[in-house]
């Protein structure tokens, strides 16, 4: 793998982006690994002079997770535990961030702004130490000590994980799809300590399976195990996952009766000599279970008299398989959006808008799709129209980003089931086409920062598109109707006009907001920026900055008297903004 990587990593990006091997190793990883493009990865590199032993800061706020990258680039066969007490020194330096901040290089501090930002919102943190060598046994059992003091910790509980040789080979391979993901498997059972049964045409086994035989799972970390789970991981600050772990570690011999155990289903499985070889494994139930205890794997190991009760089905029907996946998952915790999704404002919003629209769609849960004769055109999700909401009628996509406030905190302020159904379509119109400027070739010309922040800044671009009509109509609180403004803008063909000069403004405000004059011992952050309150009076002046000076550009004075007549709308077709502060 290390001769494969060299190789790969002399490509232009790499050499041109990244000053050494190092830290061409860790963007290789970024990329090609957790699949980032190439903005997103220079993004995420903090590794130079006072990176504080942290080489990258990646967070994935569709995981919710933070990775914390270590990388050791080396081509001999084995690596002591030093680059491990490094990872150790960078968490027990995160515990406290304001020290951390202050010595870091200027890249970190932006990234510690994000991390801080994350942690407050629950986000879990995994340590990653990436190398193509192996453990020494010394390393080995220092690893042992870090991974239970990691996950013990009240005060900052975290996973650590050591992605060497054979893993980043395996990763690599998942990541580029080259194999199939489908995970055949043998189990080693204990005597005894099972049971075969036949349920009409069903094969069933039932059997309390030792915890270290779970380690030997595959797919568990990287989730291809779960392919079929409704849910991933959620992470050890979990409270269901806090309790397991504390099991493992303090009553170890009483986990197979404190837990409900995990099932399992496979497309075949046969028994043979104590051996059960499964083919097209998949766990249904158990997801949280089996990541936390590979998380305490080194105690695992120690254990002999733990066990967890498995129920293996012979599925092969893959209709079958998903609804036992659904009924088994019935029991666990569900997010705030998964609360609301048969609330009765969300279930009038659908029916208004699948009424108004008979080949629509609103997906209202995680996991469903549409049927495959709607039009793509009419299909939304739930949780982007919440977002939309914030962003458009809110007046607030600093707090779009975030799923949880806007199903708990402020889903009682932005849902309203008389909602019309043409403003639901409008918002997902204007979004869309505001998403097609956020993409690699960077149409608009924006600024490497913004096009690294996908999951906050488009939002400032839909609001931006509102704030058009608020500044022509001089409208200092109220919000235009979105249906209204999509049908002014297309009427007066400047429906694309409108979407790449707003753009441009958000552009011109971050730029603005970068040259400012910073407090001592601080740098300017794009991605605090953007989550902050103080964006919005920013992007609000230089869209009325852009309009003012219009006239006095080259051919302007036509060019300004057709968008005043385009985004022309009487005051009564603005609304209150709903509160959300």
């Amino acid at each position: 793998m290390y001769e494969k990587i060299l190789e790969e990593i002399k490509q232009n990006y790499y050499q041109q982006q990244y000053p050494n091997d190092g830290q061409r190793f860790v963007a290789w990883y970024l990329r090609n690994i957790h699949n980032l493009d190439e903005i997103q990865t220079k993004d995420c590199i903090t590794d130079g002079a006072g990176d504080k032993q942290i080489d990258a800061i990646y967070i994935d706020d569709a995981s919710s997770m933070i990775y914390i990258i270590q990388g050791k680039f080396i081509g001999s066969n084995q690596v002591d535990a030093e680059p491990l007490r490094e990872v150790l020194s960078s968490w027990v330096r995160i515990k406290n961030l304001v020290t951390l901040q202050e010595d870091a290089n200027n890249k970190l501090k932006q990234k510690l702004i994000d991390l801080s930002d994350a942690l407050q919102d629950d986000y879990d943190i995994s340590f990653e130490l990436i190398t193509t060598s192996t453990l020494t046994p010394s390393a080995h059992s220092d690893f042992v000590r870090f991974q239970e003091e990691l996950t013990n910790s009240d005060e900052l509980s975290a996973t650590i994980q050591i992605i060497d040789n054979d893993e980043l080979i395996r990763r690599y391979d998942m990541a580029l799809d080259k194999e199939n993901p489908v995970i055949n498997h043998v189990v080693t059972l204990v005597h005894d300590k099972y049971l075969t049964l036949e349920l009409g045409d069903t094969k069933a086994l039932l059997a309390a399976v030792p915890l270290k035989e779970c380690l030997r799972f595959p797919g568990i970390k990287d989730g291809t195990l779960f392919k079929k789970n409704v849910r991933q991981s959620l992470g050890l600050s979990n409270a269901v996952n806090k309790g397991i772990k504390q099991t493992i570690y303090n009553n170890p011999n009483e986990f197979f009766f404190f837990h409900n155990g995990i099932t399992a289903i496979c497309t075949s499985m046969e028994m043979n000599d104590g051996k059960l070889r499964l083919q097209g494994l998949s766990i249904v139930n158990g997801c949280q279970s089996l990541n936390t205890i590979l998380s305490c794997s080194e105690k695992v190991k120690e254990q002999d008299d733990s066990y967890i009760m498995f129920r293996f089905y012979e599925i092969p029907e893959r209709n079958r398989a998903d609804k036992i996946s659904v009924s088994t998952n019935s029991q666990s915790a569900v997010k705030p959006r998964d609360l609301r999704s048969n609330d009765k404002r969300v279930l009038a919003l659908k029916k208004l808008y699948e009424q108004k629209y008979q080949k629509g769609y609103m997906l209202t849960k995680r996991g469903e799709t549409a049927p495959a004769d709607r039009d793509k055109q009419f299909i939304i999700d739930l949780s982007d129209l919440g977002k939309y909401f914030m962003a458009w009628h809110s007046q607030r996509p600093n707090i779009s980003y975030s799923e949880s406030k806007i199903f708990d905190k402020y889903f009682e302020q932005i849902f309203k089931k008389d909602y019309a159904p043409e403003k639901v379509q409008a918002l997902n119109e204007l979004s869309n086409a505001v998403i097609k400027r956020w993409v690699k070739e960077n149409p608009l010309g924006l600024n490497e920062s913004l096009l690294a922040m996908k999951s906050y800044a488009p939002y400032h671009h839909i609001y931006a598109v509102s704030l058009c009509f608020c500044v022509i109509n001089n409208m200092a609180e109220g919000v235009p109707d979105p249906a209204v403004a999509l049908a002014q803008i297309a009427k007066n063909g400047v429906y694309d006009e409108i979407i790449d000069v707003v753009g441009v403004c958000l552009n011109t405000a971050l730029e603005a907001a970068a040259n400012e004059p910073q407090p001592a011992n601080r740098v300017f952050s794009p991605q605090n920026w953007i989550k902050t309150k103080t964006c919005l009076s920013g992007i609000r002046a230089a869209i009325r900055q852009y309009f003012n000076m219009l006239p006095s550009m080259p051919g302007g004075r036509d060019l300004s008297q057709k968008y005043k007549t385009a985004l022309h709308m009487p005051s009564e077709l603005f609304e209150e903004r709903w509160s959300a502060d």
